[in-house]
């Protein structure tokens, strides 16, 4: 009995390794292999069709078989009106939930060109639900540039913040017709920060050398295991400021009522707080404001998904991973106002 006992354990360790091997292997091929096509899709879905289901699959499980005839009866005459209905125009809703570096700008692009090549500014208008704590200047400057491409279009854009639209996402919802907020959304950080560790001090105390040859005065400003000069610190600081303005002004210019002196601080606020600042027009979740426009519109949610290979979903589920532990960190370090 003793001599099985041992004998399974050894099947369960080398099961155990070869699994672990063929994973390794997995992901090898994987990184090494060239994906035959790059390409995506755009997958359409009718919002409008899954609340009716919702609603009808909830009266058939409430209602009594008396009720429940006359309640077919009712919507098949009413049937012609809802089509007219439908056909007075279409919302298009987009789901945008940034990361830090707003690699997600490729699916938007994607999602936005195809709304433009199908709806009619005097009837349609997009609903985009934005969620984004920031990130990376170029990449949340590339995504609010796609948005602005809805506004130049004369179609109706309205942005609807449930949870954080902060820094780059705020860059983001700024750009609409009308920003929603559900009422404790974190709204703003209309700033700049950047931070960068120097290693310079721990190579000193080894006796290790560091060498960094530059081109041009400000090549390099502050570096990760360089002595950092103050004029290093002064001409890094003025590259902050002066991304920090354009941000001021790209917000100016599309929300010119506010007052950026009391708002572009680098704070954030509670929706509650943000609107009388004139951060958010109005207090409502982007699930009831989708219900409001479902009413005479018929609602499509768009999403463009691309193609992915075996190393291209490890290290995204890789990033998401870090990306919960930081932003988890980040929320038990924010005290909540009285």
């Amino acid at each position: 009995m003793e001599y099985l006992f041992e004998y399974g354990l050894f099947l369960a360790k080398a099961l155990t390794v070869v699994v672990a091997l063929a994973i390794i292997i997995a992901l090898i091929v994987g990184a090494s292999a060239k994906p035959k096509s790059k390409a995506g899709s755009l997958e359409v879905t009718d919002l409008s069709e899954q609340m009716r289901t919702i609603k009808d699959d909830f009266l058939a499980n409430t209602l009594d078989k008396k009720a429940l005839k006359a309640l077919k009866k009712q919507q098949k005459a009413e049937s012609k009106e809802q089509i007219d209905e439908a056909n007075k125009g279409k919302v298009y809703v987009i789901d945008f939930k940034g990361s830090m570096d707003a690699h997600e700008v490729e699916s938007l692009r994607e999602e936005i060109s195809a709304l433009l090549m199908l709806a009619n500014k005097e009837t349609d208008q997009v609903l985009v639900r934005l969620e984004s704590g920031g990130g990376v200047v170029h990449g949340y400057g590339l995504a609010a540039s796609q948005l602005q491409r809805i506004k130049e279009a004369d179609i109706k854009l309205t942005i609807a913040i449930d949870k954080v639209a902060a820094s780059g996402g705020y860059m983001m919802a700024c750009v609409a017709d009308e920003v929603i907020a559900a009422p404790f959304a974190i709204v703003g950080s209309i700033g700049v920060v950047a931070q960068i560790p120097n290693f310079n001090k721990i190579l000193k105390k080894n006796d290790i050398d560091y060498e960094q040859i530059t081109a041009g005065q400000y090549k390099r400003t502050l570096t990760l295991f360089g002595e950092n000069t103050d004029d290093g610190r002064d001409k890094f600081k003025e590259e902050i400021e002066q991304t920090h303005s354009l941000f001021k002004q790209f917000v100016a210019q599309h929300r010119p009522s506010m007052d950026l002196d009391v708002v572009a601080t680098g704070e954030h606020w509670f929706a509650l707080d943000a609107k009388d600042k004139g951060l958010v027009d109005r207090i409502t979740t982007s699930d009831d404001e989708l219900m409001t426009l479902a009413k005479d519109k018929q609602a499509y949610k768009l999403t463009y998904k691309q193609k992915k290979g075996l190393a291209d979903k490890f290290a995204k589920n890789l990033a998401i991973t870090v990306e919960y532990a930081a932003m988890r960190l980040w929320s038990q370090t924010q005290r909540l106002k009285p």
